[in-house]
């Protein structure tokens, strides 16, 4: 298989002090684990402005408030939307999606919105269709490459951010108006400020890579977590005979549905790819697990941790 991501390669910049006061006030819809941890990291970078909050859940929403993730939980979306520069979308895909298509007609040209959805083709696409005119808000799709294997706010840590590649997906925001530039690089700079190095890639490209280096070790996990539900779960010494190996490759089989079913739907046929090359993989190492061709696969493995 070709490198795809050959390391060299990732034009990622450097950390950069955070700047001015562009944005004043920040709206975070969906504070789980990445809205609550980038209202954390806004706050531990400095930003001084104001960041409100809104969740499905009222009891995740008071919970990142008395974290301090936000400065006060907002009772409806969209009005938190209007007031704010930036409004960033933590919610799943389609979730986004949708609000993508409620606040276009809600918002202008004063506004940014940005998201952190793992897939980007769909939104990438949704955003060229409803924003990045003149006349409308700016759409900065996002996503930074950070996470645990399960959600919520308790869970959320300003330094979550610190050290990750946060990738962006701005295909098609030419035609925007200047306002709406100047808050994406605004919002570029309080990403950096957060400690995340940046990428820009295509859409379509990104969600390529991404079925590799993240939706394949996730299912593949998921898989094996079940097998061995299925096959030694209810074994008594389970607990003892499995160590460090078992937790490493089973702990992203703990992540639940409800945090993937939305990346299968719109990222099938990369996902699909993957999970074809890894299937025909396995089958070559269990037709030559007596034979030197192993020897030579763990070598091609060796390889790849070394790069």
């Amino acid at each position: 298989m070709p490198t795809l991501f050959p390391a060299d390669s990732l034009p990622c910049r450097p950390v950069a002090p955070l700047k001015g006061p562009m944005i004043e006030r920040i709206s975070i819809v969906g504070t789980g684990l990445l809205g609550a941890s980038a209202g954390l990291a806004l706050r531990q970078a400095g930003f001084e402005g104001r960041i409100t909050g809104w969740n499905r859940s009222p009891q995740q929403a008071r919970l990142a408030h008395q974290m301090g993730a936000i400065d006060e939980v907002a009772a409806d979306p969209i009005e938190a939307a209007r007031s704010s520069q930036v409004v960033l979308l933590s919610v799943p895909i389609f979730a986004t999606l949708d609000f993508m298509e409620k606040l276009a007609p809600a918002l202008g040209p004063e506004h940014l919105v940005t998201d952190v959805g793992s897939t980007k083709r769909m939104i990438a696409e949704t955003a060229a269709e409803l924003y990045n005119t003149p006349d409308r808000a700016a759409f900065l799709p996002g996503h930074p490459m950070a996470g645990k294997e399960r959600g919520g706010a308790a869970l959320a840590d300003a330094g979550l951010f610190r050290g990750a590649v946060w990738l962006f997906t701005d295909a098609g925001g030419a035609g925007r108006s200047a306002r709406g530039q100047e808050l994406v690089q605004a919002w570029r700079d309080l990403v950096m400020a957060m400690g995340s190095r940046i990428l820009d890639l295509d859409p379509a490209r990104h969600d390529e890579l991404v079925a590799w280096v993240s939706h394949l070790p996730q299912f593949t996990a998921t898989a094996l977590s079940a097998l061995l539900e299925e096959e030694v779960g209810a074994a008594p010494e389970l607990k003892d005979v499995g160590g460090r190996a078992l937790r490493e490759m089973t702990r992203l089989g703990a992540s639940p549905f409800s945090m993937w079913r939305d990346i299968a739907h719109t990222n099938t046929e990369a996902v699909e790819r993957a999970l074809l090359a890894l299937e025909q993989r396995l089958a070559y190492i269990r037709e030559n697990l007596r034979t030197p061709a192993l020897r030579e696969e763990f070598e091609v493995a060796n390889r790849f941790r070394r790069e």
